[in-house]
């Protein structure tokens, strides 16, 4: 699969590979990503250079998508409708739910790390994997064994 030129980033992946240290995997994998000023907010912390802030120009549909998601997801998610071929990287269940309604691609934090594992910038996955569930980001034994098992570790 071609990289996206347009990729969109909910605060979860941010929150994750900044607690362990690793934010710079996302610019490895995809150069820029775009936040919305709403996931930025729920960031809140100082943006790398390669993080550009957009938002929604139809904040109707944003104000609807609020009605389910949390403002971060739901900015996010009206964001990439408004670029079809964009990536979205997105971890929360209900919120890839309602992605997948509009037809949106998404991806989320260990689909980001499996990336980079395939394009050379992490030898093993397993330290990573280790580091993000020493935070409170929740992982099946299931998931993990089948992207070890991808990836031949």
């Amino acid at each position: 699969m071609k990289t996206p030129e347009f990729v969109i980033a909910d605060t979860s992946s941010l929150i994750v590979f900044k607690k362990i240290g690793r934010l710079e995997l996302l610019q490895f994998v995809y150069s820029e990503i775009t936040i919305t000023s709403e996931v930025e907010s729920e960031y809140g912390e100082t943006l790398p250079a390669w993080v550009r802030v957009e938002n929604a120009s139809n904040q109707e549909q944003q104000k609807f998508l609020e009605g389910e998601l949390d403002t971060g997801e739901a900015s996010s998610i009206a964001l990439a409708m408004e670029y079809p071929d964009s990536l979205m990287i997105l971890d929360d269940l209900k919120a890839r739910k309602v992605a997948r309604k509009f037809n949106l691609v998404f991806t989320g934090t260990l689909g980001v790390i499996s990336k980079a594992r395939a394009e050379g910038y992490l030898n093993e996955l397993k330290p990573i994997i280790d580091q993000i569930l020493e935070t409170n980001f929740r992982i099946s034994d299931q998931v993990i064994r089948a992207l070890l098992s991808k990836h031949e570790e």
